[in-house]
């Protein structure tokens, strides 16, 4: 029998799950599955669920290759092993889908000129956080994979940005993002966005802002 694969609808997308039992079998089911649906599934963002199976990062990234042949974003990847998990996180995917529990949502309780208020959080973002405000946001600690920052004005990360952020959301192009160590999922100043190469040699501190309507990345001088 062959493996089997369920889809369903979830607020980031699509979440495909895959059947236990050999990983050759359930790949191939779920490529097959993605190749059936193209015209419905092309162009959308997929949590893949693949339960117990151990996946190192090169089978990951290769699948993760094949799916965007296929114009389809793997943004997450669950499972219960620690193994696949791990590959997961190196590549910059997240490992957990959306909880309502771990969505920050901040409204001044006062209108004020947009993007002059500020919100400020102080711990690690882990996979499947999720932080909105009007204005500046302010992380003191990580922003892990998986996790996003959606900010009306600039964003500010006193630590490791690998996340997905998106600053001057409300179209503010003179929005900035810096972090001490810059190397996002994915980067959005008001409607430009940038997915930054892998990182090569020593991480240093970043600040990324629009010049002449491109993300541009230099060195933020944080004396």
């Amino acid at each position: 029998m062959a493996a089997k694969v369920n889809i369903k609808g979830i607020r980031e997308g699509l979440l495909v799950e895959v059947d236990e039992g050999d990983w050759n079998e359930a790949k191939s089911a779920l490529l097959a599955k993605m190749t059936e649906r193209a015209s419905f599934i092309q162009g959308a963002r997929i949590s893949l669920d693949v339960g117990d199976h151990q996946l190192n990062a090169a089978e990951l990234g290769k699948l993760r290759d094949l799916l965007s042949d296929m114009g389809i974003s793997m943004f997450a990847v669950l499972s219960k092993s620690p193994i696949t998990e791990t590959s997961a996180q190196a590549l910059g995917l997240g490992t957990r889908i959306f909880n309502p529990a771990d969505r920050v949502v901040s409204r001044p309780s006062k209108p004020v000129n947009p993007g002059e208020e500020g919100l400020f959080i102080r711990r690690t973002l882990r996979s499947g956080m999720r932080i909105e405000f009007p204005g500046h946001v302010t992380v003191i600690g990580d922003v892990n994979p998986g996790s996003e920052i959606v900010a009306g004005g600039s964003i500010i990360i006193w630590g490791r940005l690998r996340g997905t952020v998106h600053a001057g959301a409300e179209g503010d192009t003179d929005a900035w993002i810096c972090a001490l160590s810059l190397t996002p999922t994915q980067l959005r100043i008001a409607g430009q966005i940038a997915i930054p190469p892998e990182q090569i040699g020593e991480s240093r501190p970043e600040i990324a802002r629009l010049v002449d309507g491109k993300v541009v990345a230099d060195p933020w001088n944080v004396k």
